[in-house]
């Protein structure tokens, strides 16, 4: 049988040890009571005592129908899960000696993934003996970073590893495509 995470983090009923907690439930008002009562009070109403506040003190615990407490908040954290925006970094190689038309390609490439959202990892390979032109992978990845300035931010500066030089972009607040389909799809209230 599978494991429920969420269930192994509340103590429920008999597995709470406290003397004394404050009970919490839609229609009972908040009080301190003994562990005894307050088991009591919950067989009473036919639902389970849930610690929901063990640091507390005394410990907070809730009268609530577990497994119903369980599936909301199941569907609470699946909700905030579904709201998180998901960024992904887009990679463009570009060679020493990269040529204007193949760079304005690149250039358009990354301005989509910008507006889209995307972090744009750009970076100069070089092959064999090329590495003597690292100036011209600094000139390249400075020319692409002030190209990119009104689409994206620059995040680290070129930074030679192994035989790549790159840079990381990620796009300006507001500018994306994917916070703006959030702000139209948000409810009015």
């Amino acid at each position: 049988m599978k494991k429920d995470s969420l269930s192994d983090q509340f103590l429920v009923n008999d597995q709470i040890r406290a003397r004394e907690v404050r009970i919490v439930g839609d229609d009972i008002e908040s009080r301190v009571v003994s562990l005894r009562e307050a088991l009591s009070i919950a067989d009473e109403k036919e639902l389970d005592l849930v610690m929901i506040s063990p640091n507390a003190n005394p410990p907070v615990c809730r009268i609530v129908d577990f497994s119903k407490f369980l599936y909301q908040l199941k569907k609470k954290q699946k909700e905030q899960k579904a709201k998180q925006v998901k960024i992904e970094v887009k990679e463009i190689r570009f060679g020493p000696q990269t040529d204007d038309h193949d760079y304005n390609f690149k250039l358009k490439h990354a301005i989509s993934f910008l507006q889209s959202g995307d972090k744009v990892k750009a970076y100069v390979f070089f092959k064999g003996r090329s590495i003597l032109f690292k100036e011209q992978g600094e000139k390249l990845l400075a020319r692409f970073t002030a190209d990119l300035e009104e689409y994206g931010k620059l995040d680290q500066a070129p930074m030679l590893e192994g035989k790549k030089m790159m840079i990381f972009i990620s796009p300006k607040k507001g500018s994306s495509k994917k916070e703006k389909s959030e702000k139209t799809e948000k409810p009015q209230d």
